[in-house]
């Protein structure tokens, strides 16, 4: 699959995204150090580092991010699937910078690419994009979990696909503040572990599974949406891509991996439709809703559905 570099560039005192080797740097630093720290987590846990404040940590940062990411980023800035209020809005966009995936336009331009050219010539990070057979796909498949993000040129214009977001002031000042929010999301969990327990023991325990361990698992979550979702899994519903439903990546992507609905329908607020699946951000949204933060939600239609439904499902 031959794809064409695109020029984000801006004019000063507009949003950049992305800028030269310090960025590209941070984004080998954010993914590689956390994976790395995977692998002595199984080691250290299986010996006692670490403590259930440890645990409460790695869990509530990893809900917050994903949250962020899932329902932020993702159903309500990607695709608008619902609106929110201010705060809502604002508060989503700092927990999905929090996920250390890159500023919420910079992310948005790129899933709407992805969108546009899904599994075709164009689309950002296609595990298909070298060819179908078994080494191809080998290949296609390492650069659409992390490849296209480390190494890939192919990124979104955000003034060509995320305008929109670009007059959001909000938006833009959160986008352009990413980095102190990087600061924030790396240190958080080892300040707070510290505090809690008077110990740097504990602070270096918290920084671990907080931080490390939490982002690592975040990062490859949903890299996996990209490459395992595109590869595999049940399609009951028609699209024009191999998007697939991966049922075991439903809890710890909070929904995010009934993919195959996604991209059938992809303003829809609720991805799991059918009957035992799970969708943890749809029940958030749900709630956001009822508190009134968000408003004009695109919740599934029936008949829809059943006109989307796959021949052989």
């Amino acid at each position: 699959m031959a794809t064409t570099p695109q020029s984000d560039t801006a004019p000063p005192g507009e949003f950049q995204p992305v800028g030269g080797r310090l960025e590209r740097g941070l984004i080998w630093v954010f993914i590689v150090v956390p994976t790395l720290a995977l692998l002595p987590g199984i080691f250290f846990a299986w010996g006692g580092w670490i403590g259930w404040h440890d645990i409460v940590l790695l869990v509530v940062f990893y809900a917050i991010t994903a949250t962020g990411i899932g329902v932020g980023y993702h159903r309500c800035f990607t695709h608008g699937s619902f609106k929110s209020k201010r705060g809502l809005k604002i508060a989503l966009a700092i927990a999905g910078s929090l996920a250390l995936e890159g500023p919420v336009i910079r992310w948005v331009a790129d899933h709407r690419k992805h969108h546009k050219f899904s599994d075709r010539d164009g689309d950002p990070h296609s595990p298909w994009r070298y060819g179908t057979n078994a080494w191809a796909v080998t290949k296609g498949f390492i650069f659409a979990h992390v490849g296209w993000v480390l190494w890939g040129e192919d990124r979104a214009d955000p003034k060509h696909y995320a305008p929109d977001l670009l007059k959001d002031r909000d938006l833009v000042s959160i986008s352009r503040h990413f980095r102190g929010l990087a600061v924030v999301t790396l240190l958080a969990p080892a300040v707070i572990g510290g505090l809690w327990d008077m110990s740097w023991f504990r602070a270096a325990t918290g920084f671990f599974w907080g931080t490390l361990v939490r982002i690592a698992l975040m990062h490859h979550v949903t890299f996996s949406i990209n490459s395992i979702c595109h590869v595999t899994g049940r399609k009951p519903f028609e699209a024009r891509d191999r998007s697939g439903n991966v049922w075991w990546l439903a809890i710890l992507s909070q929904g995010e991996s009934w993919h195959n609905l996604h991209h059938s329908d992809p303003t829809c607020a609720r991805h799991g439709v059918l009957k035992g699946q799970i969708d943890i951000n749809a029940w958030y949204i749900k709630t956001f809703e009822r508190l009134g933060w968000a408003y004009d939600v695109k919740w599934p239609d029936r008949g829809r559905l059943e006109r989307k439904r796959a021949p052989a499902a």
